[in-house]
């Protein structure tokens, strides 16, 4: 019996690797004849870096940048490979929205400068090769902001710099490049999401209100963001209207097409690439994940439609477990999940779930066991 364990975080109650270590040591207990690979797993979104570089054998460097408030200073930080000269850029780490109290989020004043000040560092660092992961932001700015730490000018009117926030973006009229253009490293944008930039379907209209703006809020960003597009198209010759995934991160996404030359990828595509998760699941007769939320968002571009994918290329059963669950179980069934199970009850308070979070996943592993190792 082969078990793969391939969690994404919990957040706010558990990181990937604690996930998988718990579930490990349960298994181990209760099965010790069973091969338990742990393989923690991230979508681009916030453990990414910690993902890739607890499998690639990186280190993590602390790094201070402005946080998703201009006012703000963050205890940031990027992951490094040093052997292929690699960064990764969490930019949740500096324009996260954990990073903010429920009455701080404003995506009229909430700003990617710091992620962009990361970039930075981690170019002058000397990276060949920075992935950009671009999950759990704040902010709705087009990544204004990080292009902005890396010399780019937005002018209104009258010629002046707008505020490189999200509330700005409807006043820009001209986009003004660096004054000097030195050679940038190759940047690969790890998304979440294929949602494009503006529209029905758009960053600010779909993800703006989670990020604490008003429905009439969201309608302006959305023309703000409409309105970058379409001078990005103009001054400097790029469509990022139509680019698919360019709406993940609030936009910064297609900032970091237009203004860093970045190409946009599947974020579970690549961490699970380079943590080697196809190799781990081929032989395995279990890959067991989770996450905190079992949803119909799961299931496109998130960590578990990534393992369903290799697990049914090589006849895996999936086993999730997720603080709630949100599908119906034909729902479940459909989408090729041979066992799900909330971690926690719906009665239980948050504060309660979350300083219990380790005890209440090693109970549901051990009734993942039961279900279906030990029947």
């Amino acid at each position: 019996m082969k078990i793969v364990l391939a969690f994404d975080s919990f957040k706010g109650s558990l990181a990937a690797e604690v996930a998988c270590r718990i579930a490990a040591e349960a298994i181990v207990t209760a099965c010790p004849e069973a091969e338990v690979v742990e393989k923690p797993m991230a979508d681009g979104g916030e453990g990414t870096a910690a993902a890739i570089v607890a499998a690639s054998k990186g280190e993590w460097i602390p790094w201070p940048a402005t946080g998703p408030l201009p006012s703000m200073i963050v205890d940031a930080g990027f992951g490094w490979l040093a052997s292929s000269r690699t960064a990764i850029v969490e930019m949740a780490a500096a324009s996260g929205l954990t990073l903010l109290r429920p009455d701080q989020r404003n995506p009229f004043q909430t700003t990617t400068l710091g992620t962009g000040e990361l970039i930075r560092a981690v170019a002058d660092y000397g990276a060949r090769h920075i992935l950009l992961a671009v999950g759990g932001s704040a902010t709705v700015d087009g990544g204004i902001g990080a292009a902005h730490a890396l010399g780019w000018r937005f002018l209104n009117r009258s010629g002046h710099e707008i505020a490189p926030n999200g509330g700005g973006l409807g006043e820009i009229v001209s986009i003004r490049p660096p004054d000097h253009h030195a050679e940038f490293p190759k940047i690969t944008v790890l998304a979440d999401v294929t949602n494009p930039l503006c529209g029905e379907s758009g960053a600010a209209r779909i993800f703006g209100p989670q990020k604490g703006a008003t429905a009439e809020q969201a309608m302006l960003l959305d023309a703000g963001l409409l309105n970058l597009g379409k001078l990005i198209q103009r001054d400097l010759g790029i469509d990022v209207l139509s680019l698919p995934g360019a709406g993940a991160a609030g936009g910064l996404a297609a900032g970091a097409v237009a203004f860093m030359g970045a190409t946009i990828t599947s974020g579970v595509g690549e961490v699970m690439r380079i943590i080697g998760l196809d190799e781990a699941i081929k032989d395995a007769d279990w890959a067991l994940t989770g996450e905190g939320c079992l949803d119909a968002q799961s299931l496109q571009g998130k960590v578990i439609s990534g393992i369903l994918q290799l697990a049914h290329r090589h006849g895996a059963h999936v086993a999730a477990l997720a603080g709630r669950i949100a599908l119906t179980n034909i729902e479940i069934q459909t989408a090729g999940i041979t066992f799900a199970d909330a971690v926690t009850t719906e009665k239980l308070m948050f504060e309660e779930a979350r300083r219990n979070a380790p005890e209440f996943l090693e109970m549901a592993v051990h009734r993942f066991i039961r279900a279906c190792i030990k029947r």
